[in-house]
Protein backbone atom coordinates (compact mmCIF):
# COMPACT_ATOMS: atom_id res chain seq x y z
CA UNK A 1 0.00 0.00 0.00
CA UNK A 2 1.46 3.44 -1.13
CA UNK A 3 1.87 5.49 1.79
CA UNK A 4 -1.11 8.55 2.29
CA UNK A 5 -0.05 12.06 0.82
CA UNK A 6 -0.11 14.26 3.71
CA UNK A 7 -1.96 17.40 3.34
CA UNK A 8 -2.13 20.96 5.17
CA UNK A 9 -6.06 20.90 6.13
CA UNK A 10 -6.66 20.29 9.72
CA UNK A 11 -10.57 22.13 9.30
CA UNK A 12 -14.04 21.63 8.22
CA UNK A 13 -15.43 24.53 6.15
CA UNK A 14 -19.91 24.95 6.43
CA UNK A 15 -22.37 26.91 5.30
CA UNK A 16 -24.63 27.60 8.56
CA UNK A 17 -27.87 29.90 9.47
CA UNK A 18 -27.00 33.36 10.81
CA UNK A 19 -27.65 33.70 14.14
CA UNK A 20 -29.32 36.97 13.92
CA UNK A 21 -32.70 37.05 11.42
CA UNK A 22 -31.22 38.51 8.12
CA UNK A 23 -31.39 42.30 7.16
CA UNK A 24 -29.90 45.56 7.98
CA UNK A 25 -28.85 46.57 11.77
CA UNK A 26 -27.59 49.53 13.53
CA UNK A 27 -24.92 48.99 15.90
CA UNK A 28 -21.83 49.85 17.37
CA UNK A 29 -18.50 48.70 16.48
CA UNK A 30 -18.31 46.82 20.22
CA UNK A 31 -22.18 45.76 19.28
CA UNK A 32 -20.84 44.39 16.09
CA UNK A 33 -17.75 42.32 17.43
CA UNK A 34 -20.02 40.65 20.12
CA UNK A 35 -22.12 39.48 17.11
CA UNK A 36 -19.61 38.78 14.84
CA UNK A 37 -18.58 36.23 17.35
CA UNK A 38 -21.22 34.83 18.31
CA UNK A 39 -22.15 34.33 14.69
CA UNK A 40 -18.94 32.50 14.13
CA UNK A 41 -19.63 30.06 16.98
CA UNK A 42 -17.80 31.75 19.98
CA UNK A 43 -19.51 30.04 23.11
CA UNK A 44 -16.64 30.90 26.14
CA UNK A 45 -15.83 34.66 26.91
CA UNK A 46 -13.97 35.53 29.66
CA UNK A 47 -12.48 38.84 30.12
CA UNK A 48 -11.82 41.97 32.59
CA UNK A 49 -13.75 45.53 31.99
CA UNK A 50 -12.08 48.40 30.07
CA UNK A 51 -12.13 51.39 28.59
CA UNK A 52 -13.17 51.28 25.34
CA UNK A 53 -13.98 47.91 24.94
CA UNK A 54 -16.20 46.59 27.82
CA UNK A 55 -19.25 46.77 25.60
CA UNK A 56 -18.51 43.72 23.73
CA UNK A 57 -18.30 42.15 27.21
CA UNK A 58 -21.56 43.86 28.23
CA UNK A 59 -23.20 42.38 24.77
CA UNK A 60 -21.80 39.02 25.55
CA UNK A 61 -22.83 38.74 28.78
CA UNK A 62 -26.24 39.61 27.75
CA UNK A 63 -26.66 37.87 24.73
CA UNK A 64 -24.99 34.08 25.81
CA UNK A 65 -27.81 33.42 27.84
CA UNK A 66 -29.58 33.31 24.31
CA UNK A 67 -27.48 30.81 22.69
CA UNK A 68 -26.59 28.49 25.57
CA UNK A 69 -22.81 30.79 25.91
CA UNK A 70 -20.77 30.85 29.07
CA UNK A 71 -19.72 34.07 30.15
CA UNK A 72 -16.76 34.82 33.04
CA UNK A 73 -15.97 37.98 34.50
CA UNK A 74 -12.46 37.15 35.45
CA UNK A 75 -10.46 39.25 38.19
CA UNK A 76 -7.89 40.54 35.67
CA UNK A 77 -6.83 39.90 32.24
CA UNK A 78 -4.19 37.79 33.15
CA UNK A 79 -6.56 35.33 34.16
CA UNK A 80 -9.09 35.76 31.12
CA UNK A 81 -6.60 35.06 28.48
CA UNK A 82 -5.77 31.33 30.73
CA UNK A 83 -9.52 30.90 30.81
CA UNK A 84 -9.89 31.44 27.41
CA UNK A 85 -6.92 29.28 26.98
CA UNK A 86 -8.25 26.56 29.11
CA UNK A 87 -11.98 26.49 27.16
CA UNK A 88 -10.45 26.27 23.45
CA UNK A 89 -8.60 23.14 25.06
CA UNK A 90 -11.94 21.59 26.31
CA UNK A 91 -13.07 22.19 22.72
CA UNK A 92 -15.05 26.17 22.41
CA UNK A 93 -14.44 28.67 20.26
CA UNK A 94 -12.69 31.59 23.24
CA UNK A 95 -12.65 35.05 23.22
CA UNK A 96 -11.87 38.14 25.09
CA UNK A 97 -11.35 42.06 24.67
CA UNK A 98 -9.54 44.39 25.96
CA UNK A 99 -7.47 47.53 25.65
CA UNK A 100 -3.71 48.41 26.25
CA UNK A 101 -2.55 47.98 29.34
CA UNK A 102 -4.51 44.84 29.52
CA UNK A 103 -3.35 43.43 26.31
CA UNK A 104 -0.21 44.37 27.94
CA UNK A 105 -1.25 41.82 30.79
CA UNK A 106 -2.00 38.92 28.72
CA UNK A 107 1.16 38.81 26.62
CA UNK A 108 2.83 35.96 28.23
CA UNK A 109 -0.37 33.81 28.23
CA UNK A 110 -0.28 34.55 24.44
CA UNK A 111 3.13 33.41 23.90
CA UNK A 112 1.75 29.95 25.55
CA UNK A 113 -0.91 29.88 23.37
CA UNK A 114 0.94 30.50 19.81
CA UNK A 115 3.20 27.40 21.34
CA UNK A 116 0.82 25.34 22.44
CA UNK A 117 -1.24 26.21 19.17
CA UNK A 118 -4.78 27.20 20.71
CA UNK A 119 -6.95 28.78 18.61
CA UNK A 120 -8.36 31.88 20.28
CA UNK A 121 -9.77 35.28 19.39
CA UNK A 122 -8.04 38.90 21.48
CA UNK A 123 -10.11 42.05 20.74
CA UNK A 124 -7.96 44.53 21.33
CA UNK A 125 -10.34 48.29 21.13
CA UNK A 126 -6.87 50.02 20.84
CA UNK A 127 -6.90 53.41 22.96
CA UNK A 128 -4.75 56.83 23.42
CA UNK A 129 -1.42 55.51 25.70
CA UNK A 130 1.19 54.76 26.74
CA UNK A 131 0.46 53.51 30.16
CA UNK A 132 -2.82 54.41 31.43
CA UNK A 133 -2.95 57.43 29.01
CA UNK A 134 -5.98 58.94 28.01
CA UNK A 135 -8.67 55.84 28.34
CA UNK A 136 -11.52 57.20 25.95
CA UNK A 137 -9.30 58.73 23.65
CA UNK A 138 -8.10 57.39 20.48
CA UNK A 139 -4.93 55.28 19.13
CA UNK A 140 -3.21 52.84 16.97
CA UNK A 141 -0.08 52.27 18.49
CA UNK A 142 -0.51 48.39 19.79
CA UNK A 143 0.43 47.35 16.53
CA UNK A 144 4.21 46.09 17.22
CA UNK A 145 2.97 44.49 20.62
CA UNK A 146 0.40 42.54 19.19
CA UNK A 147 3.33 40.97 17.09
CA UNK A 148 6.33 41.74 18.71
CA UNK A 149 4.52 41.61 22.33
CA UNK A 150 5.93 38.21 23.72
CA UNK A 151 8.88 36.19 23.55
CA UNK A 152 10.39 33.95 21.05
CA UNK A 153 9.44 33.71 17.52
CA UNK A 154 6.15 33.25 16.53
CA UNK A 155 3.36 34.47 14.14
CA UNK A 156 0.35 35.87 15.14
CA UNK A 157 -2.46 36.98 12.59
CA UNK A 158 -3.81 40.31 13.08
CA UNK A 159 -6.84 41.74 11.45
CA UNK A 160 -7.95 46.08 11.81
CA UNK A 161 -11.11 46.69 10.65
CA UNK A 162 -12.51 50.45 9.20
CA UNK A 163 -16.01 49.93 9.55
CA UNK A 164 -19.12 48.70 12.11
CA UNK A 165 -19.30 46.24 9.29
CA UNK A 166 -15.66 44.83 9.47
CA UNK A 167 -15.99 44.62 12.75
CA UNK A 168 -18.67 41.92 12.51
CA UNK A 169 -17.03 40.74 9.56
CA UNK A 170 -13.44 40.06 10.46
CA UNK A 171 -14.07 38.79 14.10
CA UNK A 172 -15.71 36.60 12.09
CA UNK A 173 -12.67 35.61 9.76
CA UNK A 174 -10.49 36.21 12.87
CA UNK A 175 -12.45 32.96 14.43
CA UNK A 176 -12.42 31.23 10.78
CA UNK A 177 -8.61 32.08 11.01
CA UNK A 178 -7.56 31.10 14.33
CA UNK A 179 -9.51 27.45 13.70
CA UNK A 180 -7.73 26.99 10.59
CA UNK A 181 -4.17 27.53 11.29
CA UNK A 182 -4.71 27.11 15.49
CA UNK A 183 -3.12 30.46 16.21
CA UNK A 184 -3.89 33.04 18.57
CA UNK A 185 -5.79 36.08 16.07
CA UNK A 186 -5.85 39.19 17.04
CA UNK A 187 -8.91 41.97 15.62
CA UNK A 188 -6.82 45.07 16.49
CA UNK A 189 -9.62 47.81 16.67
CA UNK A 190 -9.84 51.65 17.59
CA UNK A 191 -11.75 53.71 20.06
CA UNK A 192 -13.65 55.75 16.94
CA UNK A 193 -14.60 52.35 15.40
CA UNK A 194 -15.81 50.37 18.27
CA UNK A 195 -18.28 53.56 19.56
CA UNK A 196 -19.26 54.48 15.99
CA UNK A 197 -22.43 53.85 15.19
CA UNK A 198 -23.43 52.42 11.70
CA UNK A 199 -25.70 50.43 9.52
CA UNK A 200 -24.44 46.70 9.01
CA UNK A 201 -25.91 43.97 6.75
CA UNK A 202 -26.10 40.24 8.05
CA UNK A 203 -26.67 37.65 5.69
CA UNK A 204 -28.65 34.75 5.84
CA UNK A 205 -26.04 32.34 5.84
CA UNK A 206 -22.12 31.97 6.28
CA UNK A 207 -19.00 30.38 6.14
CA UNK A 208 -17.10 28.99 9.55
CA UNK A 209 -14.58 27.51 9.69
CA UNK A 210 -14.32 24.11 12.55
CA UNK A 211 -11.45 22.84 13.87
CA UNK A 212 -10.99 18.87 12.56
CA UNK A 213 -10.74 16.51 15.36
CA UNK A 214 -9.05 13.06 14.16
CA UNK A 215 -9.04 10.46 16.84
CA UNK A 216 -5.77 8.86 18.23
CA UNK A 217 -3.55 12.29 15.97
CA UNK A 218 -0.65 13.74 17.20
CA UNK A 219 -1.78 17.26 18.05
CA UNK A 220 1.89 18.53 17.85
CA UNK A 221 2.78 17.01 14.81
CA UNK A 222 2.36 17.19 10.86
CA UNK A 223 4.54 15.52 8.29
CA UNK A 224 4.57 19.14 6.73
CA UNK A 225 6.86 21.41 8.09
CA UNK A 226 4.33 24.15 7.80
CA UNK A 227 1.60 21.91 8.54
CA UNK A 228 -1.68 22.32 11.26
CA UNK A 229 -2.07 19.48 13.18
CA UNK A 230 -5.67 18.24 14.50
CA UNK A 231 -6.59 19.46 17.96
CA UNK A 232 -8.29 17.07 20.20
CA UNK A 233 -10.41 18.39 23.05
CA UNK A 234 -9.70 17.51 26.82
CA UNK A 235 -12.53 14.77 28.01
CA UNK A 236 -13.08 12.77 24.78
CA UNK A 237 -10.72 10.26 25.61
CA UNK A 238 -7.61 11.24 23.90
CA UNK A 239 -4.30 11.31 25.49
CA UNK A 240 -3.54 14.84 25.86
CA UNK A 241 -0.39 16.90 27.12
CA UNK A 242 -0.13 20.93 27.02
CA UNK A 243 3.13 22.44 27.81
CA UNK A 244 4.30 25.40 27.32
CA UNK A 245 7.97 23.87 27.29
CA UNK A 246 9.43 22.67 24.02
CA UNK A 247 7.83 19.13 23.58
CA UNK A 248 7.35 16.81 20.75
CA UNK A 249 4.22 15.77 18.59
CA UNK A 250 2.74 14.19 21.22
CA UNK A 251 3.34 17.10 24.14
CA UNK A 252 6.09 15.06 25.62
CA UNK A 253 8.59 17.79 26.78
CA UNK A 254 11.95 17.72 25.13
CA UNK A 255 13.56 21.03 26.64
CA UNK A 256 17.21 20.17 25.70
CA UNK A 257 16.91 18.77 22.51
CA UNK A 258 17.67 21.08 19.75
CA UNK A 259 16.15 19.37 16.67
CA UNK A 260 13.33 19.20 17.98
CA UNK A 261 12.90 22.69 19.35
CA UNK A 262 14.01 23.93 15.59
CA UNK A 263 11.61 21.41 14.04
CA UNK A 264 8.73 22.77 16.33
CA UNK A 265 9.33 27.10 16.53
CA UNK A 266 9.80 26.53 12.54
CA UNK A 267 6.30 25.21 11.96
CA UNK A 268 4.64 26.96 14.07
CA UNK A 269 6.19 30.07 11.99
CA UNK A 270 5.98 28.56 8.58
CA UNK A 271 2.12 27.66 9.07
CA UNK A 272 1.27 31.32 8.87
CA UNK A 273 4.39 32.11 6.51
CA UNK A 274 3.77 30.00 3.83
CA UNK A 275 0.14 30.33 4.02
CA UNK A 276 0.04 34.45 4.11
CA UNK A 277 -1.49 34.71 0.21
CA UNK A 278 -4.24 33.17 1.92
CA UNK A 279 -4.38 35.49 5.16
CA UNK A 280 -3.40 39.02 3.99
CA UNK A 281 -5.86 41.20 2.73
CA UNK A 282 -6.05 44.57 1.27
CA UNK A 283 -7.84 46.66 -0.84
CA UNK A 284 -6.80 48.89 -3.69
CA UNK A 285 -8.69 52.33 -4.77
CA UNK A 286 -7.82 54.23 -7.91
CA UNK A 287 -3.91 52.53 -7.47
CA UNK A 288 -3.29 51.99 -11.07
CA UNK A 289 -1.70 55.68 -12.75
CA UNK A 290 -1.33 57.06 -9.09
CA UNK A 291 2.01 58.32 -9.02
CA UNK A 292 1.48 59.07 -5.03
CA UNK A 293 0.12 56.61 -2.78
CA UNK A 294 -1.59 56.22 0.78
CA UNK A 295 -1.24 53.23 2.56
CA UNK A 296 -3.24 53.28 5.82
CA UNK A 297 -5.75 51.17 8.16
CA UNK A 298 -8.17 50.97 10.46
CA UNK A 299 -10.43 54.38 11.14
CA UNK A 300 -7.36 56.29 9.29
CA UNK A 301 -8.09 54.60 6.19
CA UNK A 302 -11.61 56.58 6.50
CA UNK A 303 -9.67 59.82 6.19
CA UNK A 304 -7.58 58.39 3.55
CA UNK A 305 -9.83 57.55 0.71
CA UNK A 306 -12.04 60.71 1.44
CA UNK A 307 -8.60 62.70 1.08
CA UNK A 308 -7.45 61.04 -1.93
CA UNK A 309 -11.61 61.26 -3.47
CA UNK A 310 -10.57 64.88 -3.22
CA UNK A 311 -7.36 64.93 -4.43
CA UNK A 312 -8.50 63.12 -7.10
CA UNK A 313 -11.05 66.35 -8.07
CA UNK A 314 -8.23 68.74 -8.58
CA UNK A 315 -6.20 66.22 -10.95
CA UNK A 316 -3.71 64.47 -8.79
CA UNK A 317 -2.80 61.19 -9.18
CA UNK A 318 -3.40 59.48 -5.46
CA UNK A 319 -4.41 56.08 -5.00
CA UNK A 320 -5.01 54.09 -1.40
CA UNK A 321 -4.08 51.04 -0.72
CA UNK A 322 -6.02 49.81 2.70
CA UNK A 323 -4.24 47.38 4.85
CA UNK A 324 -7.15 44.92 6.51
CA UNK A 325 -4.16 42.69 7.45
CA UNK A 326 -1.22 44.04 9.15
CA UNK A 327 0.25 40.55 10.60
CA UNK A 328 1.34 38.36 8.13
CA UNK A 329 2.68 42.00 6.77
CA UNK A 330 2.15 42.84 2.89
CA UNK A 331 4.97 42.76 1.72
CA UNK A 332 4.57 41.90 -1.84
CA UNK A 333 2.04 44.74 -2.28
CA UNK A 334 4.18 46.87 -1.13
CA UNK A 335 7.34 46.30 -2.45
CA UNK A 336 5.20 46.33 -6.07
CA UNK A 337 3.88 50.17 -5.08
CA UNK A 338 7.18 51.20 -3.87
CA UNK A 339 8.33 50.66 -7.25
CA UNK A 340 5.59 52.27 -9.41
CA UNK A 341 4.88 55.16 -7.00
CA UNK A 342 6.74 58.17 -6.80
CA UNK A 343 6.14 58.30 -3.14
CA UNK A 344 4.21 56.69 -0.48
CA UNK A 345 2.72 58.65 2.55
CA UNK A 346 1.62 56.78 6.01
CA UNK A 347 -1.06 58.68 8.05
CA UNK A 348 -1.40 56.76 11.15
CA UNK A 349 -2.09 57.18 15.13
CA UNK A 350 0.73 56.48 16.28
CA UNK A 351 4.28 57.67 15.69
CA UNK A 352 5.11 55.44 12.18
CA UNK A 353 5.13 51.85 13.75
CA UNK A 354 3.52 50.88 10.18
CA UNK A 355 5.33 53.58 8.31
CA UNK A 356 8.58 52.52 9.33
CA UNK A 357 7.42 48.65 8.33
CA UNK A 358 7.04 49.73 4.76
CA UNK A 359 10.28 51.04 4.62
CA UNK A 360 11.46 47.37 4.58
CA UNK A 361 9.78 46.77 1.38
CA UNK A 362 8.81 49.96 -0.66
CA UNK A 363 11.82 51.22 -3.55
CA UNK A 364 10.57 54.65 -2.82
CA UNK A 365 10.19 57.55 -0.19
CA UNK A 366 8.05 56.94 2.42
CA UNK A 367 6.60 60.02 4.14
CA UNK A 368 5.35 58.97 7.55
CA UNK A 369 2.39 61.61 8.84
CA UNK A 370 2.12 60.34 12.17
CA UNK A 371 -0.39 61.73 15.22
CA UNK A 372 -0.34 60.91 19.17
CA UNK A 373 -2.72 63.26 20.67
CA UNK A 374 -5.77 61.10 20.80
CA UNK A 375 -7.63 62.48 18.21
CA UNK A 376 -8.39 61.20 14.89
CA UNK A 377 -6.36 62.24 11.35
CA UNK A 378 -8.92 64.65 9.82
CA UNK A 379 -9.17 64.12 6.22
CA UNK A 380 -7.52 68.02 5.55
CA UNK A 381 -4.77 66.68 7.31
CA UNK A 382 -4.01 64.28 4.70
CA UNK A 383 -5.10 66.65 1.91
CA UNK A 384 -2.56 68.91 2.89
CA UNK A 385 0.42 66.68 3.76
CA UNK A 386 -0.15 65.68 -0.59
CA UNK A 387 -0.38 69.19 -1.70
CA UNK A 388 3.19 70.21 -0.02
CA UNK A 389 4.75 67.00 -2.08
Amino acid sequence: MSPSIPTRQNHQSTTIKSTMPAGAYYFSGNEAAAEGAIAAGCRFYAGYPITPSSEIMERIASRFQEVDGTFIQMEDEIASICSVIGAAWAGAKAMTATSGPGFSLMQEGIGYAALTETPLVVVNVQRAGPGTGQATKVGSADLMQAKWGSHGDYQPIVLVPWSVQEMYDLTIAAFNNAEKYRVPVFLMAEEAIAHLHERIDVAPTLTIVNRLKQRGSSPFGHPLPDGVPPMPAFGEGEKLLVTGSTHDPNGFRKTDDPVIQAQLVERINNKIVNHRDHIIQTESTMLEDADIVIIAYGFTARSALFAVEKLRQEGKKVGLLRLKTIWPFADLVVEQLGSSARKILVPEMNMGQIAGEIRKYAACEVISCRQSNGRVIHPQRIIEEIRSL
